[in-house]
Order: C-alpha cells, then structure tokens, then sequence
C-alpha cells in the first residue's frame, strides 16, 4: 500500500534520512536500516544551500535497497522550468510517487556563490506537477503517459498569524496539494488550536516533531527559528526535572495524536531516538 492510500486509514509514521556525506550513500541507507519499520522517508535538497546528494536520487537509492517509500524534498531553488520537468520525468521513471514542494533556502546560506533560479513559487511548481499527473507540460502539451505523483506541501502551526497560513494551505490544495507536513511543533496547545482548523480543509497532515538535544538548543529555537515555539514549562522540565527531548516528543505526541493523519520525526540522524518515538507511537496505534 502507497503512503497515500494509507493516510486516513492508519496513524502514519515517516523520519528523514541524516546528511550523506558525499559519495558514502551506502552508510547513510546503513544507518537506515536500523530503524524500526516507517511509512516513510524524507529527503532534503541541499539544505541551507549546502551540497548533498540529489535527493531524487538518494531517494529512488532508499526506495531500491530498503523497500521504504522515499519522499525527496524538491526545491523552486535549482532547476529551471525545463530541468525541473525533466528531473520529475526522470524520478518517476524509476519509481519516486511522493514529491515534497518547497522553496529551498537561499543559497547565500550556503558556502557557494550560486545564484538562485526561483522560475517558479511552490503554488506554480504544485500546479506543474499535477498538470504532469495530467499528462501535460508546462504549456499543457502532451508529453507521452502521466505521472502519477502525490504532492506533499508543508505547513506551520505555530506561525504568528494562522489565519494567512491556513488560506495559504488552502491555495495549495486548490493548486494540486495532496497532503501536508508540518514544520516542527512543540506546543501542543497552539498545535491543537491551529489542527482542528486545518482539518476542515480535508486534506491529511503529519505533524513534525524534532526531539530537544539540550536546553540550549530548545532557547536557540526560541529566539532564530521562524515559526518555532519552544514553552517554557518545556524548558522548565529539562532544566529542574532532567526529562529528555525524546520524553517531551511522546508526551506531545500523545496530546496531538487525535488531530493528526502521522507523525514525521525529525531527530537528525538520531536513530536510538527515532526508535523510541516510533515505539511509543505504536503503543498509540494499537488503542
């Protein structure tokens, strides 16, 4: 069963494959072996503008050595029009159906002196896709058979005003978008709040948690991540009762759940952790 058809049918749990260093795929698919069996596997496309590894191409790897529906993230960043339709034919050739839409961060981030393509915003890249689903290019011309892509798009439940980021969720589903993955959350009210909205749009969502590593990290979240909240009651718990990211993630979890179609794990590359969540999230799907 694809990712898609089990989305509003079971809990789903997907995690992101941690940065491969260069040409060493075969330790990071290594690494993935050892986690415990997912829905899913995220890859990003050369975050911060940082090289890695195509991440169709790590993707269509995932999907070949591990059995594990890949989702590779796909910037507006890189590619032209041209390029992006192509990359998309190719990926589907060898058998990629989820596609992550994203900007994709500037590449003055990064330590290249790469000059950013942008030819199209996520809405439009959205629409590309489902026009290829449709079998048609870009100037909607046939271009032989149809992709049979699912668009995933991404969404933020703790942003300041909620209200533009759900008629920006509703332009999305209105361009093509299948289902949604959320920045990470860690305030369980305001994610409650903003879900319970979000549903009403009548797509899936799988919402992100990232486990705290350190108390410093949960304040540097708080004061330079857009978008991410970080209570202090959390804070709190980690600085006076010692009580792990990994423990605050499944409590979170447990307050959500109901709200959501899947949980996405983002622990950078932690596995022991990733393992720990997804056991606990089994415990809820067993309910």
């Amino acid at each position: 069963m694809q990712l898609m058809e089990k989305l509003g049918k079971k809990l789903v749990v997907t995690t992101e494959l941690g940065p491969v260093k260069g040409v060493f795929a075969e330790e990071s698919l290594a690494k993935a072996r050892a986690y415990l069996p997912l829905d899913g596997i995220n890859v990003h496309d050369c975050p911060m503008g940082n090289l890695r590894i195509n991440s169709l191409a790590m993707g269509i790897l995932i999907q070949n050595n591990l059995n594990i529906e890949a989702v590779p993230h796909f910037t507006c960043r890189d590619r032209s029009l041209l390029g992006t339709q192509a990359d998309l034919l190719g990926a589907h050739a060898q058998g990629i159906r989820n596609i992550l839409v994203t900007t994709g961060d500037p590449p003055k981030h990064g330590p290249y002196p790469s000059k950013a393509v942008y030819d199209y915003n996520t809405i439009e890249l959205i629409q590309l896709i489902q026009k290829m689903n449709n079998g048609l290019d870009y100037n909607e011309k046939e271009f032989g058979g149809k992709t049979e892509f699912s668009i995933a798009c991404t969404a933020m439940p703790t942003t300041k005003d909620p209200e533009r980021e759900l008629k920006r969720m509703t332009k999305k589903i209105a361009a093509g978008a299948d289902f949604f993955q959320t920045q990470v959350v860690y305030d369980s009210a305001k994610a409650v709040k903003f879900l319970k909205e979000a549903r009403k749009l009548g797509k899936p969502i799988l919402i992100g948690v990232m486990p705290l590593k350190s108390v410093k990290m949960a304040r540097f979240l708080n004061s330079s991540v857009e978008g991410i909240d970080v209570p202090e009651e959390i804070i709190a718990r980690m600085e006076n009762e010692g009580a792990s990211g990994v423990e605050i993630t499944c409590d979170f979890i447990k307050e959500i759940v109901d709200q959501v179609d899947g949980i996405h794990i983002m622990a950078m590359g932690d596995v022991k952790g990733t393992n720990s969540i997804i056991e606990f999230v089994n415990t809820l799907i067993v309910r």
